[in-house]
């Protein structure tokens, strides 16, 4: 069976979608994995397969008699420090507003700058102007805001890891 070139094309061009779709969804479990240890102020660990990662972060008394003698012995995870509410959670609708100005701001910087910017960058040029990003880690806070607009019908295109471009109709 013989394809036409056209076929071939159209074929190419899905499985391209589908490895785009893929390597996003990857980056996202990586940036979730990553602030998740950041939130634990584990900070990154070494590659360890799934399994063995669940086993550190079980209670000592969860663990199997079987672990290592490492693993049985390992603390109790301290407690988790006192949560003081967020003005944003008292007026979530002003929550929105700002992000959304946020994100507006993001895309005039990047139109002004007529080049992609990484997270970081823009990060700067945004505070530079007055805005601030909440969060331990700013960079990938913003990084995910700018994530989340970069689809099919978003303000912005992903470029690569937390680099973005605007959208092609809204250069």
């Amino acid at each position: 069976m013989e394809l036409s070139e056209a076929e071939i094309e159209a074929r190419l061009a899905d499985l391209r979608r589908r490895r785009e779709a893929l390597d996003r969804e990857i980056a996202d479990h990586v940036l979730y994995l990553e602030l998740g240890r950041r939130l634990r102020g584990a900070g990154p660990a070494p590659a360890q397969s799934e399994e063995r990662a669940s086993e550190l972060h079980e209670p000592p008394e969860a663990v199997s008699p079987r672990a290592p003698a490492a693993i049985r012995t390992m603390p109790a995870a301290p407690e988790p420090p006192q949560r003081v509410p967020v003005a944003f959670e008292v007026d979530p609708a002003g929550a929105r507003r700002y992000g959304r100005a946020l994100i507006e701001a993001a895309c005039g910087i990047l139109v002004r700058a007529g080049r992609p910017m990484h997270a970081g960058e823009i990060l700067e040029a945004l505070v530079a102007e007055g805005f601030a990003v909440p969060g331990q880690d700013p960079v990938a806070a913003l990084n995910t805001r700018l994530w989340k607009r970069s689809g099919p019908h978003g303000p912005l295109r992903r470029l690569g890891d937390a680099v973005y471009a605007p959208a092609l109709g809204a250069e």
